[in-house]
């Protein structure tokens, strides 16, 4: 399996050098030459597996350049730290079954791809004496998840780039209360996406990206969306062998990494994953892309749920490469375009090529702890506000007689304020969420400026 940019202009590489490269040099992301074909009776071998054993399964698929026993090593490592045996287990609550993804080191569905990144890096700078330092933006759960995935490993530096007091304040002591001498958080002064712009400026700075071995944890990094395709499948199957033999999706999301890895589950197993429900926030750019063609930008709005206040959704790109026929001069335009004008328009054959992919539907702050209040009356289970807002946008869209899962992104002890408004009391704090305000903390604040930035890391950087 070798993987090639959306834009075309790097040659075929395998999944090794794909982890190491995170953005493509030419600046599009890296996807799989091809989408695996997985027949019927692959998958009915799949369903009594642990969820380690379809990791393995579904991940060998897509890589080829990692021994299989050393990959099982991997993939058994990255989840012997989740609490949960299931890993991901499901729950049946009400009328939709919760996909618990937050049974991690840092309580949040990115620790599930993130534990794997960072153990795949450990095992590919050991068996090349390389170093690496590693360049990401968070829009809350992502810094912690890498740097937890990363904290005490040989060989690599983590820089983190958060928005200065724009994360909860868990989410916050989450990241700078880890002091290892390899950890470095920076709080820039603005809004996620200028500190996403300005680790994707420094990417696309080839001369430094490689003067300084740069590694992106985002979900740029395509190992990243891998991971994360396996718990659609694992949930979908679990499901089925409950009797349903086709399910739905609803899915939080900001940066369209989470659904883009449901949307390649539901290529893998085609007749058991059915709507793919992508639910936004008052920051509504995908809803609209969705809904109406109109993927433009606008002001960020601060909520309750901020790891998806979000306006420039970072894996969008590749879902617009398989909209556009896997077209990588198409692709290329039209991102360039959308560069210059802060907003891309579609056609009536690309709106009904989309609409035939995802449903919709954006959830305001009011209808967030609405859902949160009612959902903890009749079920007495308590949803964090990420994801209430993606069993708001499932329950609104759910059709009878099918199952809908909707993902449980983060434990709802890391956005306390926003619960406790919600159901009048607050959440029980987990063990690994006690006595953080007590911790010493580490933090570097920036303003929102690439050169500062690059001056910071380059002081920093293991090289």
């Amino acid at each position: 399996m070798h993987y090639i940019s959306t834009r075309g202009n790097i040659s075929p590489i395998p999944f090794r050098e794909a982890v190491m490269m995170g953005l493509a040099t030419d600046g599009g992301l890296l996807l799989p030459a091809r989408v695996p074909e997985v027949d019927r009776a692959t998958v009915s071998t799949w369903q009594d597996l642990s969820y380690q054993e379809l990791a393995f399964e579904v991940m060998s698929l897509f890589i080829d350049d990692i021994p299989a026993d050393d990959l099982r090593d991997l993939v058994e490592r990255s989840y012997q730290p989740f609490r949960k045996p299931e890993v991901t287990p499901v729950v049946e609550k009400g009328d939709v079954h919760i996909l618990e993804l937050f049974h991690g080191p840092t309580l949040a569905f990115k620790d599930v791809a993130l534990q794997f990144l960072g153990n795949v890096f450990e095992y590919q700078l050991k068996s090349t004496g390389g170093k690496m330092n590693i360049l990401g933006a968070t829009s809350g759960d992502t810094g912690s998840a890498a740097i937890y995935g990363i904290r005490g490993k040989e060989r690599i530096k983590i820089f983190i780039i958060h928005p200065h007091q724009r994360v909860s304040r868990i989410q916050e002591l989450q990241m700078t209360t880890v002091i290892d001498n390899n950890v470095y958080n920076i709080a820039v002064l603005g809004t996620f996406d200028d500190g996403q712009a300005i680790v994707k400026k420094l990417f696309n700075d080839i001369d430094f990206k490689k003067q300084f071995s740069l590694g992106a944890i985002n979900s740029i990094n395509w190992a990243r969306i891998l991971a994360q395709v396996v718990y659609y499948i694992y949930a979908a199957l679990r499901l089925k062998q409950s009797g349903s033999e086709t399910v739905d999706f609803a899915v939080p999301t900001g940066n369209f990494g989470d659904i883009f890895a449901g949307y390649l589950a539901r290529r893998l197993l085609p007749g058991h994953i059915r709507n793919l429900v992508l639910a936004t926030n008052e920051n509504d750019l995908l809803t609209r892309f969705v809904t109406a063609g109109d993927y433009s930008l606008s002001e960020v709005v601060h909520t309750s749920s901020p790891s998806m206040d979000i306006q420039v959704a970072s894996n969008f790109e590749r879902f617009l490469f398989y909209l556009l026929g896997e077209d990588p001069e198409k692709t290329r335009e039209r991102m360039e375009l959308f560069g210059l004008n802060g907003s891309l328009h579609f056609s009536e054959d690309e709106r009904k090529e989309i609409s035939s992919n995802f449903l919709s539907r954006s959830v305001n702050e009011k209808e967030t702890l609405e859902t949160i209040r009612e959902f903890y009356k009749q079920t007495d289970y308590v949803l964090d506000p990420h994801t209430a807002v993606g069993v708001g946008g499932g329950l609104s869209l759910k059709e009878a007689g099918v199952p809908m899962i909707c993902l449980a992104t983060a434990h709802p002890a890391k956005f306390g304020d926003a619960v406790e408004k919600a159901i009048g009391r607050p959440v029980d704090l987990p063990e690994p969420l006690r006595g953080l305000e007590s911790m010493e903390s580490r933090c570097k604040v920036l303003d929102a400026d690439v050169d500062q930035v690059k001056e910071y890391l380059a002081a920093n950087a293991a090289i």
